[in-house]
């Protein structure tokens, strides 16, 4: 009898998927540091603006966005497992980095200590506050050239150990660590820097990459040459091949890459990179953000009780709504017997109604700021579903040798999308607390008048997208790289 039927197959893949869930994870919290701090804990003692912080976020998006533009073909170049391990190591160097910007302005400037920065007033501040700016965003670029490589490994990984049909769930798994780590991050690093100081936060955070490296290296391989991969599992991983193929797996030549800027010639190309450039903004906007429009909306700081449970409780909604939407193209798929490309398609759409509700938000605000925290909680799980979907139409069309470049290409543009969004947030967040009264916008005034304009845009983004992008590719059609 044949031992591959008779052999159980293993299930080794999901131990890689669960480690793509945990470097994601690991990513999202050392992103997130800064956003639960820089309010309460950073802000008084650098004296720091919303414009200050907006530079700030709005710059880190500009430098992801210009990292990515080569690190989906250094991941292509590196290959998986080493360039996922230098992207981590990078990332989380310049994570740890953070928490010396308060020595380094103090040295710069002469003070005798971190203590006497808060105290500053006039030209001291604004001295204080413009050197800090520049620390952090040194380190913020360290930051960004690392987590830049996070998606190319993790997409090039699942495109590796997962067949067409479940990649979407796969990713939407490994994706939903974004939301994870969110969803951690504010139940652990405002208690952190209250107990430690808002330095030892981005320390202990920072350090959880370094461990991460070691599981990787322990673990993984290729599934071809990965003993831990039965031949079962390997024949499964691989269902998506010719016959021809599985045949002359030994003998075939390396997989043909599609030229760097031949990318640009296909619209399956600007398909991906409109969706990215439309969506990434909206979620990072939140991540970046949520912290505190609680805190300067409603007063709850992100160490309290109250605005931790809001931001845990709008980050738990993300996290247990989004796993399932990596599953509804797979149901149109097997079920309703669509192509992949369709059916995933067809779920997008549907995410993408979800964050129109965050056009509610605000208004409901009024009564309860629990209303805004369930409301983004949706507005994020439909994000995340959206983004597990986008992400596999790279799969779907592209060969696996170009998939890291591809998926470089599109979140440098969603990078591009962040930093327009998060830079115009802070600068116009500041000029309209300044207006006050004379700043209007659906009944709101100054600066809350400011976050219903931006929740507006975010909550039309994602239809635009969508409708761009089937304009573009109305059709399954996957690019074929000839000889």
């Amino acid at each position: 009898m044949n031992a591959v039927r008779t052999t159980k197959m293993s299930n080794f893949r999901w131990v890689i998927c669960a480690l793509l869930f945990l470097a994601t994870t690991i990513n999202y919290m050392d992103r997130q540091v800064l956003s639960l701090t820089w309010k309460d804990f950073i802000a008084p003692e650098f004296h720091w603006t919303d414009g200050d912080y907006g530079t700030i976020t709005g710059m880190f998006s500009l430098f992801y966005a210009i990292a990515n533009l080569f690190a989906g073909k250094f991941i292509d170049w590196m290959g998986t497992k080493k360039g996922y391990l230098i992207a981590i190591f990078v990332w989380s160097l310049g994570a740890v980095l953070h928490a010396g910007c308060g020595w380094m302005a103090m040295t710069i400037e002469g003070y005798d200590s971190v203590a006497q920065l808060g105290q500053l007033t006039g030209d001291a501040a604004v001295a204080i506050a413009t050197i800090s700016v520049w620390l952090f965003l040194s380190c913020r670029l360290i930051l960004a050239v690392g987590e830049a490589g996070n998606f190319p490994a993790a997409i090039k990984a699942t495109a590796e150990y997962f067949p067409k049909k479940d990649r979407a769930f796969s990713t939407s798994i490994f994706n939903s660590g974004a939301s994870v780590g969110a969803l951690a991050a504010p139940a652990t690093i405002p208690l952190l820097a209250r107990a430690w100081g808002w330095e030892m936060a981005f320390i202990i955070i920072g350090c959880l990459g370094f461990v991460w490296m070691a599981l990787w290296i322990w673990l993984y391989e290729k599934p071809a040459k990965n003993k831990r991969v039965n031949q079962a599992e390997l024949n499964y991983i691989e269902q998506d091949n010719d016959l021809a193929e599985a045949q002359d797996r030994d003998n075939m030549k390396e997989e043909k890459a599609i030229p760097f800027f031949k990318c640009f010639t296909y619209k399956q190309t600007w398909s991906f990179l409109v969706g990215k450039f439309m969506t990434d903004g909206v979620w990072w906007f939140f991540l970046f953000w949520a912290p505190a429009y609680f805190s300067d909306q409603y007063g709850y700081t992100s160490d309290s009780a109250m605005g931790i449970a809001l931001i845990f409780t709008l980050y738990a909604i993300v996290t247990i709504l989004s796993i399932g939407g990596g599953y509804l193209p797979t149901y149109f798929v097997d079920k309703k017997g669509m192509n992949p490309y369709l059916g995933r398609m067809r779920a997008m759409f549907i995410f993408a109604c979800f964050p129109v509700l965050g056009l509610f938000a605000q208004p409901l605000g009024a009564y309860s700021a629990w209303w805004p925290a369930i409301l983004i909680g949706l507005l994020g799980a439909g994000h995340q579903a959206w983004s597990a979907n986008l992400f596999s139409t790279i799969g779907d069309m592209f060969p696996k040798s170009t998939i890291g470049t591809i998926v470089g290409l599109g979140t440098m543009a969603g990078g591009f999308g962040s930093m327009s969004i998060n830079l115009g947030s802070g600068k116009f967040f500041d000029w309209a607390a300044e207006q006050g009264a004379a700043f209007t916008f659906f009944g709101f005034e100054g600066k809350p008048a400011a976050y219903m304009v931006v929740f507006c845009i975010c909550a039309v983004a994602y239809l635009i997208g969508w409708c761009i992008m089937k304009a573009l590719v109305p059709k399954y059609k996957p690019i074929v790289v000839e000889d």
